[in-house]
């Protein structure tokens, strides 16, 4: 029986030193980094719910790559190797991809920056698969068992999405936190954004399909914390409510991704909580810029704030997230920036540095501008560091001004009067705490 290891990066990264010692030291930034770097990897476990049934697998993430990292893939003597990695983690990806290769192993490599860059990837990967996977992964099954895989294989972005069920039964162990996905992509175009275009068209998961995979997980753990794995949930046309409801029987509690604008809309604010929702993260991006593609998502501070309100009120603690270093801002902007957060309600907040991932319209524009810094290769795009030249200040003062905006707002006397918001929100719906 061909037997196929599937191996996800994991963890979180951040490059520069001292913001990396800095980030350590923060209460409000250590719990969620954990969490994230934490979380199942979906993808691979979805391409695990497509293998036929003559094929074996395991799941096997890595933080490091190193010696025990290489046996604990080895020993399982895979005839597939499927690796998944973001851009950040790349450079990790191949230098492991080349570790099994000179044992005798086969890899397969996926994901967004595969997609962006399939052909930096063919000399240290047996195959690269670009866009949605789940279309093209049985002929690369096919093509492994003849030994005859493909450099490329692409998926278009035009193919009928599919749904099949992630294998959470592969994970080692009963996580604190799950992964789920509703949808695929996002309706709007914003410029830093690769997953709203790159996998394929958007698409909305069935409710059975949704209802069935949280059964699942309530098998495993009976009141399951489910983030979704959604760039934009409630962006598409389809019925809300009867999705809530489905949340709402299988009474998981559960975080995600959303447009503000949500927080305008009464039907959806009366049943988010009561459908076991915590907290939700709107995107506000940046107060200096205004990036092309966000369409309506782009507002006056004061109807977002509005917005936000109407949510917390309702029990849903909201994450306000901010971009720093967008074109425009400049020391003064930043101080304004952090001066605005230290009242402002949001029960959370996460600040990241702009990076212009691959595959998206800002990497393309600051490439074209010869902005993009040539000595800091793929590990530094992480989030936050600096990967660009910014057009109002320089480098070493845009990391400054980043570093400066991160001991403020995430010190022990910010994040306990955050945490305060957090739990008179939840007050109101105590039913669905963390």
């Amino acid at each position: 029986m061909p037997h196929i290891c599937f191996v996800p990066l994991s963890g979180f990264r951040i490059r520069e030193q001292q913001l990396a010692e800095l980030g350590m030291s923060m209460p409000g930034l250590t719990p969620r980094a954990t969490a994230v770097g934490q979380l199942p990897a979906l993808g691979v476990l979805t391409l695990a719910g497509l293998l036929p049934a003559d094929w074996s697998c395991c799941y096997q993430p890595i933080e490091l790559v190193n010696d025990d990292a290489v046996q604990s893939i080895v020993q399982h003597a895979p005839d597939l190797v499927a690796v998944s990695a973001l851009t950040a983690s790349i450079t990790e990806a191949v230098q492991l991809s080349d570790i099994l290769r000179s044992n005798g192993l086969r890899t397969v490599v996926g994901g967004l920056h595969a997609t962006a860059l399939p052909e930096s990837l063919t000399s240290n990967f047996d195959a690269v698969v670009t866009g949605s996977a789940e279309a093209v992964w049985h002929q690369v099954l096919q093509d492994a068992q003849r030994d005859q895989l493909q450099p490329i294989y692409r998926a278009g972005k035009n193919t009928q999405t599919i749904w099949p069920t992630p294998r959470f039964d592969l994970l080692p162990s009963r996580p604190h936190r799950f992964t789920l996905q509703t949808q695929r992509g996002c309706p709007l175009a914003c410029e830093f954004c690769a997953a709203s275009r790159m996998l394929g068209r958007f698409s909305e998961k069935p409710l059975d399909n949704i209802a069935h995979e949280l059964q699942l997980l309530k098998n495993i753990r009976p009141r399951p914390l489910i983030e979704l794995a959604d760039d934009n949930t409630f962006a598409g046309r389809r019925d809300h409510s009867a999705m809530l409801n489905v949340l709402k029987a299988s009474g998981a509690r559960w975080f995600t991704e959303a447009d503000w604008r949500i927080g305008e809309q009464p039907h959806l604010v009366r049943q988010l909580a009561a459908s076991g929702c915590v907290q939700i993260l709107v995107g506000i991006e940046s107060l200096c810029f205004r990036y092309p593609g966000m369409g309506a998502k782009q507002s006056d501070m004061d109807r977002i704030l509005r917005a936000v309100d109407r949510l917390q009120s309702a029990g849903v603690a909201v994450n306000g997230c901010f971009v720093i270093g967008a074109d425009g801002e400049t020391q003064q902007s930043v101080d304004r920036l952090i001066a605005f957060l230290e009242t402002a309600p949001f029960a959370e907040i996460q600040l990241t540095l702009q990076t212009p991932f691959p595959g998206t319209e800002l990497f393309q524009r600051l490439q074209q501008q010869d902005r993009l810094l040539t000595d800091r290769d793929w590990s530094h795009y992480t989030l936050f560091d600096v990967t660009y030249q910014p057009d109002q200040m320089t480098v070493t003062e845009l990391e400054s001004a980043f570093q400066r905006a991160v001991a403020t707002i995430f010190r022990p006397h910010a994040v306990a009067r955050r945490l305060a918001i957090r739990d008179e929100i939840w007050q109101i719906n105590a039913g669905y705490r963390l």
